[in-house]
């Protein structure tokens, strides 16, 4: 079938900036001729996993159909990118093992962010009320999320500008050659040509 993907599994609680990072990250990665396609928990949620609570079983359940796509993806030559909280590390790990089986890259990123950090952000009031004991079996506040503990990489969200963040998954997909690396004097000569052309 050819070459196969590759799966980025963006991990980290909610409101850490998976989202944002993946639709960026398949931003450039499509201007770089890379097939690949968003996998995002909610709208999994809505979709696929229609139906299912958030019990560990359950959240289990969706991980491991999340999983179950990427590996198709992969299969047939289409990059993914999870964007899901997807708190507990043994299921996480079996995807990973999956994938890795059909001769594809698994590459898990930590996307890092402390809850008081998210608390303060929580956009949508869903920590607040997590904290207020009106939402039951919230991640990192009334139900566990356990950090990877050998990601491929980690990006700190508190701290990192979303740029900053998406420059540091690309390098490192550059750096295992997943992905062609942009030759940035190539790109600067052909911005100076055009724009000589047009004075012209």
């Amino acid at each position: 079938m050819g070459k196969k993907g590759f799966t980025l599994w963006l991990t980290g609680l909610s409101g850490a900036g998976k989202t944002t990072l993946a639709v960026l990250l398949a931003t450039e990665l499509g201007t770089r001729g890379v097939n690949v396609e968003v996998l995002d928990g909610d709208e999994v949620r809505t979709n696929l996993s229609k139906g299912l609570g958030f019990s560990k079983e359950d959240r289990d359940t969706n991980i491991r159909r999340i999983g179950y796509v990427c590996r198709l993806l992969c299969r047939n030559g289409v990059s993914a990118i999870s964007a899901a909280i997807s708190p507990y590390r043994d299921v996480r790990d079996e995807v990973r093992r999956a994938i890795e089986r059909d001769g594809a890259e698994f590459i898990e990123v930590f996307v890092k962010c402390p809850v008081a950090v998210l608390a303060e952000r929580d956009v949508k009031g869903l920590y607040k009320k997590a904290l207020a004991g009106e939402i039951v079996r919230f991640t990192g506040v009334s139900d566990p999320y356990e950090e990877p503990l050998s990601p491929g990489i980690v990006v700190q969200t508190d701290q990192e500008t979303v740029d900053t963040s998406v420059r540091i998954i690309i390098q490192e997909l550059e750096r295992r050659r997943l992905i062609p690396e942009v030759d940035t004097n190539r790109l600067r000569t052909e911005a100076l040509s055009l724009c000589a052309a047009m004075e012209g």
